[in-house]
């Protein structure tokens, strides 16, 4: 597959709320591994979130497209000592092909050599066994902290369980080992 990145602007915002939801909500999350469908229902991301991402100082949605269909994104944004990775998606069918590691080197590349940053922080729900381990197998560490779900807050979905938090994970992009 020709894999061809380019940063997002505000004429992709449908494009990458339609991939985030394949990705990760309803049923045709279920298509891939990546889903969530399980333990949030509604959005995972809205178009205003998906505009104030592109727009803010520091910041970017960096897409993955194959013949000229948007299969990819990752949101990075530059924080004072790491790049923040979230809203990483691959469209279900192309799941376990390779091309979300090809993105994350890109984006491990971008936040190393343009930004000037050794590491990349990134939250993940943290009952997500199966994602937390492969990112863990890409080198990211967990850091023992955690942060709250937004729960009452439907711009995030609506959970389907009282348990969930985010685990915060670290990957040193100099070869150390996360802190």
């Amino acid at each position: 597959m020709d894999l061809v990145f380019r940063t997002a602007d505000v004429d992709d915002v449908d494009a990458i709320v339609a991939l985030v939801t394949a990705a990760y909500r309803g049923d045709s999350s279920r298509e891939g591994w990546t889903t969530e469908a399980d333990l949030l229902e509604g959005q995972r991301v809205d178009p205003e979130g998906v505009v104030a991402d592109i727009q803010k100082p520091g910041s970017l949605i960096l897409l993955g497209e194959s013949e000229g269909e948007t299969v990819a994104c990752v949101h990075l944004e530059q924080e004072a000592d790491a790049g923040y990775f979230g809203m990483f998606a691959v469209h279900p069918r192309m799941q376990g092909s390779g091309l979300g590691k090809a993105v994350m080197a890109e984006a491990e590349r971008i936040v190393r050599d343009d930004w000037g940053l050794p590491a990349m922080r990134m939250t993940v729900i943290d009952v997500r066994d199966s994602l937390l381990a492969f990112y863990e197998r890409r080198g990211f560490v967990r850091t023992g902290e955690t942060e709250p779900f937004p729960y009452g807050d439907p711009r995030f979905g609506i959970p389907q369980r009282d348990d969930l938090r985010f685990a915060v994970l670290v990957k040193q992009l100099d070869g150390r080992s996360g802190s």
